[in-house]
């Protein structure tokens, strides 16, 4: 077996997550200053659900995140969870932000999300560090 699976009592797996978060109406407001606050943001929403970022980037409009995870994580409430803590910290933090959003509204209600199985790990790992920064 390989060396970077996770094992738990009862099982060895390898779950990894490619999560795409767009901002509502593809505002571009993402700087390199409000993503790394993101990934901070995201760090610590992740501890609580035992997921773990591998990799990650940004355009103005989205971010990709590549995560690994446990059997027994809840994805949606993680998911919602970081949403909603981000996008009250990064608009209290970042006010000038609010200008260029419609309303409240920072994320785009729904994203993407895909697992990715082992073969396609390097390829998609490779896909988000080539995406576009500002």
């Amino acid at each position: 077996m390989s060396h970077d699976l996770d094992k738990n009592q009862h099982s060895v797996y390898r779950l990894t997550y490619h999560l795409v978060l767009v901002i509502k109406y593809r505002r571009q407001v993402i700087t390199p200053e409000i993503f790394n606050r993101l990934i901070e943001i995201f760090n610590k929403n992740a501890s609580n659900f035992d997921i773990v970022l591998e990799e990650s980037n940004f355009e103005s409009d989205h971010v990709h995140l590549l995560f690994k995870a446990k059997p027994q994580t809840q994805l949606l409430k993680f998911v919602n969870a970081y949403k909603s803590a981000s996008s009250r910290l990064i608009k209290k933090e970042y006010p000038e932000i609010k200008k260029k959003l419609w309303k409240e509204a920072f994320w785009k209600i729904g994203y993407f999300i895909s697992t990715t199985a082992g073969a396609n790990l390097k390829t998609v790992t490779k896909y988000i560090q080539n995406q576009k920064r500002l």
